[in-house]
């Protein structure tokens, strides 16, 4: 039998199949009357509808089963009744040790009836500074101030006062912070090693770099076709992309560590990619133990499957920029590399601008594109903003455009060398100390460090003591330094790792006891399998930023200033 006849005869049995399925379906449906048969297609139509709505959620199913499952557990009348008022002394703790002030002192709650004189404003002021005990210019907190220079800080504060009032929301008024912007943009592109079409905006900090990034994208996939985006993100990527998937209604797929080098891994990332991909993810380096992402490898499936890939270089960005000449060479990771499309790096950090700046970069101006929000036809003019704010500060802008300029190439590689330096002898210097260890190998400036002996907790609490800000971490537990130029200054780093050494030696004699403070706070709840009564405590937590009710003693906090 030649091709066509074999065609023949396999079309003739496709087509008795049919006739057969049609007979089949018409005898079983021949009792029914025409608009039972339109009732049950509509009924069967909707009722898938509501199957794939239900079952394909930004929300995983597992995830939304459980918070069912802990809502029905916490209406047990016994329960109920226990859970909330744990949460609530939790809550009123809480509460008392973030609201607390010294004798005499109270809230302003009115405006006073006549304004308050220049001098009167800053006796004011002077109040409001006793109540920080906390002692970071001596270089004991890690991260959070990146320097705190004395003269830099003051250029920093007249050339704001040049620009306070101006807004780059109108550019034909205030030209110059204009150019400022576009300046700062173009700096941080050229050291990023972006081409002619490189390209970005200011925002107000890490936060906003990164949502306007998945906003871009997400925007894209969308004229792509893609109706549910989804992010792929090592899972220790910053919680902005959690925000700004929650905010723009995108899905974040968190793909593993390997457990060895704590780099996301690149095979698991593979197989997480699909048809609703809108963007790959990878931190330069992340937060919680400082680690690279191996950002050529990704590139590689970034390119392969045509995807965006964005890498989040807020937190060390003005610093691995400066490392090959500060004499620390790394990987390319930038815009040499084909595939990275976006970078995020904050000026306020490393860079040494004032809080409330950062850049968001682009290697083409089409994902700019993206970006921007425009509404053609507002009653009140065409309106164009360039990211999520529509006024803005110029007076930062202009400090940081101030910064960069006064710091220059060789001032930001000076300070780097001394900041990856101290970094580096933090990290091989806790490596000998017996009971506890380093997560990976961190290249830049965070060191976290774990233990297999004892709860890491303790360590924190017993840090805090000496007087030393620690960031402490979960999934694992693990506490760790960021070193910036204040932990350079000398005899600091000495001091930490003798203050560790001391600590790690003490509770090594009794590993096994329990945690207490804040510590033990921390690591239960990492336990908790209800992740909503963890929610409550942090809602409850920003709520007591802002309350003026309590007055309490500062005496009631521990000797380092920090409220337990």
């Amino acid at each position: 039998m030649d091709y066509w006849s074999a065609l023949e005869v396999y079309k003739e049995m496709v087509l008795l199949y049919l006739e057969e399925g049609r007979r089949q379906i018409n005898s079983h449906c021949a009792h029914l009357e025409p608009w039972q048969i339109i009732a049950a297609t509509v009924l069967t139509t909707l009722g898938t509808i509501w199957v794939k709505g239900f079952l394909f959620q930004p929300e995983s199913l597992t995830s939304r089963m459980k918070k069912q499952f802990f809502r029905l557990i916490r209406k047990i009348p016994f329960v109920g009744t226990k859970i909330q008022s744990q949460l609530n002394k939790a809550l009123d703790d809480m509460s008392a040790s973030l609201c607390t002030l010294k004798d005499g002192m109270s809230y302003t709650k009115r405006l006073p009836p006549k304004g308050l004189s220049h001098n009167q404003v800053l006796e004011k002021i002077k109040e409001y500074k006793t109540l920080n005990d906390v002692k970071w210019e001596k270089g004991c907190v890690s991260g959070a101030v990146y320097w705190g220079d004395e003269t830099l800080t003051k250029l920093l504060v007249k050339v704001y006062g040049d620009f306070a009032w101006s807004n780059p929301l109108h550019p034909d008024i205030f030209p110059g912070v204009r150019k400022m912007e576009a300046e700062v943009v173009r700096m941080a592109c050229t050291l990023f090693h972006g081409g002619p079409n490189s390209c970005g905006t200011v925002t107000s900090g890490g936060t906003e770099s990164i949502l306007m990034a998945c906003k871009a994208y997400r925007d894209l996939a969308y004229e792509r076709g893609i109706k549910h985006p989804e992010i792929i993100a090592p899972v220790s990527v910053h919680a902005a992309f959690d925000k700004a998937a929650h905010y723009f209604g995108m899905k974040l797929v968190h793909v593993p560590l390997d457990k060895k080098t704590m780099k996301v891994d690149v095979k698991a990332m593979k197989r997480a990619i699909g048809g609703n991909t809108a963007m790959l993810v990878c931190s330069m380096p992340q937060f919680p133990h400082g680690i690279m992402d191996p950002v050529e490898e990704v590139a590689k499936l970034a390119v392969r499957y045509n995807i965006p890939l964005h890498v989040d270089a807020c937190l060390g960005g003005f610093l691995v920029v400066f490392m090959d000449k500060a004499g620390f060479p790394l990987a390319p990771f930038d815009f040499r590399v084909k595939g990275v499309t976006s970078i995020s790096a904050d000026t306020h950090k490393y860079g040494y601008a004032p809080k409330g700046s950062s850049v968001i970069l682009y290697s083409d101006k089409k994902y700019r594109h993206y970006q921007y929000f425009v509404a053609p036809d507002w009653q009140g003019g065409i309106y164009a903003s360039p990211s999520i704010a529509g006024s803005r500060p110029g007076g930062i802008i202009a400090a940081c455009w101030a910064t960069m300029v006064y710091m220059g190439e060789s001032g930001y590689v000076d300070a780097t060398r001394k900041i990856i330096s101290t970094a580096r002898k933090i990290k091989t210097e806790i490596r000998k100390i017996k009971g506890v260890f380093v997560f990976g190998d961190p290249e830049v400036s965070v060191v976290a460090i774990g233990s297999n002996d004892f709860d890491i907790f303790r360590l924190s609490n017993a840090l805090s003591s000496k007087g030393w800000n620690l960031n402490t971490l979960q999934y694992p537990s693990s506490i760790h330094i960021c070193c910036t130029v204040l932990h350079t200054q000398p005899g600091v780093a000495e001091q930490f790792i003798r203050d560790v050494k001391e600590q790690v030696g003490i509770i090594m004699k009794n590993p096994k006891e329990k945690t207490t403070g804040m510590g033990a706070i921390y690591g239960m709840a990492q336990a908790i399998p209800d992740r909503s009564m963890v929610t409550e405590v942090s809602q409850g937590f920003l709520d007591c930023l802002y309350n003026t009710e309590v007055k309490t003693n500062i005496n009631h906090m521990n000797g380092n200033g920090k409220a337990h």
